[in-house]
């Protein structure tokens, strides 16, 4: 049972209240708290030494990534977030002014966007470190975009760069809250996710919520740098080939912005894109279909790609 069965074998039959819009299921969960105006967003999530960073890795890069993956998911709402809390689990002999380093990397990216940290709790894990960050934010009333929004003949963006985030991007990389947010007051999103677990495995989220297929280009892709060197790398080695353009499709932890519209307005988001976010990429790279699935298009036709991104239990 991989990570996604489970989780769908546990939230079969979950308890809810009249105060959750959207629960289990999507990037966050969303709340109707009866604050005028606005709705809440709810997120948890966890980084473990081993899986997510090293013993190696900079302390202030590994406070940093628990947060900003925290943040990826409420940009993944379009939404802006608010306050967090913290939850320490460490080994017993653990080294405080390395911890306290940890805290630097978290609270520079929580006074960068706006975040309060409020408290949290420390606890003793055997062999190895974990921190789980739970974060509130809030969004528009009316304004949370779901995963279960897309339509036939959608066309389907992402934002970056894609691939190969193993050589340095999954430490260091940028939320995309504000290029959210201005998706979403600027144009009519019919779904939105960050890419945390590969586009062949994310984008099944949104295809399965949504009951609809894809096509994706082949040639469309935006392939990072890093996963075309790796590509070089592994060429003439023992290594199991690994084609870039399968590792922009399912390496993850790209944290890129994953979404649908109305395939007319695609070329008026190209070029307003262009004018607000030079330095970032943005590319279709296919469109939303009837038939159940993933297929990949190249030079040989529609082929239905079988890849999945990353699941923990695999």
């Amino acid at each position: 049972m991989n990570e996604f069965e489970l989780i769908a074998h546990l939230t079969n039959a979950l308890p809810t209240n009249q105060t959750v819009v959207a629960g289990a299921g999507d990037d966050c969960a969303v709340l109707d708290l009866g604050v005028p105006e606005k709705l809440i967003l709810f997120k948890t999530d966890a980084v473990v030494e081993g899986i997510h960073f090293t013993k190696e890795t900079p302390p202030e890069k590994i406070g940093r990534k628990a947060l900003a993956r925290c943040l990826s998911d409420i940009a993944a709402m379009a939404g802006t977030p608010t306050a967090a809390l913290v939850t320490l689990a460490l080994p017993k002999a653990f080294d405080p002014e390395s911890v306290a380093k940890i805290y630097d990397g978290l609270n520079a990216l929580a006074a960068q966007t706006g975040v309060a940290i409020v408290g949290g709790e420390t606890t003793t894990n055997p062999e190895r470190m974990l921190i789980s960050i739970a974060l509130l934010g809030t969004v528009p009333r009316g304004k949370p975009i779901l995963r279960r929004g897309a339509k036939v003949g959608d066309a389907i963006f992402v934002t970056g760069e894609l691939g190969g985030s193993l050589a340095g991007k999954h430490l260091e990389f940028e939320p995309r809250l504000a290029e959210a947010r201005w998706l979403a007051e600027h144009f009519q999103l019919h779904t939105l996710m960050d890419l945390s677990d590969g586009l062949a495995g994310d984008l099944r989220h949104i295809l399965n919520a949504s009951q609809v297929g894809a096509v994706l280009l082949k040639s469309a892709l935006p392939v990072s740098r890093a996963a075309k060197l790796a590509a070089k790398r592994r060429a003439g080695t023992l290594a199991p080939p690994k084609p870039a353009a399968l590792a922009a499709l399912t390496d993850g932890e790209d944290f890129e912005l994953l979404f649908t519209l109305a395939s007319p307005d695609a070329v008026k988001l190209l070029d307003a894109w262009k004018q607000q976010f030079p330095k970032l990429k943005l590319s279709c790279v296919g469109k939303i279909v009837a038939d159940a699935g993933i297929f990949l298009r190249d030079q040989h036709g529609a082929h239905k790609l079988n890849a999945h991104g990353y699941a923990h239990f695999a």
